[in-house]
């Protein structure tokens, strides 16, 4: 991890000082739905640009929050993917989306069951058990 001063010693102004930027908890939201690759994050609907997306990238990295492992066949491509202390933050990232669904009335997100109900406080643990379980299978294909 890089060297970085925190703005206060305050829990939550620290870790928003990692990712509570506009696109931080995008791409990892990305990368939880299945895109893994630099070209992939420019695909997203949200349309971030190059350069945010680079800095948001390192800015992860060194916090390890994501890590990266070049394909074999070609040494160019970069396969992204969540290291254990990025994949800790799906509850937030689940929760931040129940919240806008039930506050801000917007359309189910990616993590919507196929038929876009919204999924209740009672199933949700069990949601995240299994989202999470199945992010680890992806991460085990990247890295082997």
């Amino acid at each position: 991890m890089l060297d970085f001063e925190f703005r206060s010693q305050c829990p939550i102004s620290s870790a928003l000082d990692i990712f509570g930027d506009k696109w931080s908890l995008v791409i990892i939201r990305d990368l939880f739905i299945g895109r893994n690759t630099y070209s992939e994050f420019l695909k997203s609907p949200e349309k971030i640009s190059t350069n945010i997306l680079v800095d948001r990238i390192k800015k992860l990295r060194s916090h390890g929050i994501l890590d990266f492992k070049r394909d074999v066949n070609d040494n160019k491509i970069k396969y992204y993917y969540l290291t254990d202390s990025g994949i800790d933050l799906f509850p937030m990232i689940m929760n931040l989306s129940l919240w806008s669904r039930k506050h801000l009335h917007v359309v189910p997100g990616p993590f919507s069951k196929k038929d876009y109900g919204l999924i209740d406080l009672n199933g949700l643990d069990s949601f995240l058990k299994e989202t999470t379980s199945k992010y680890l299978k992806t991460r085990e294909t990247i890295l082997n």
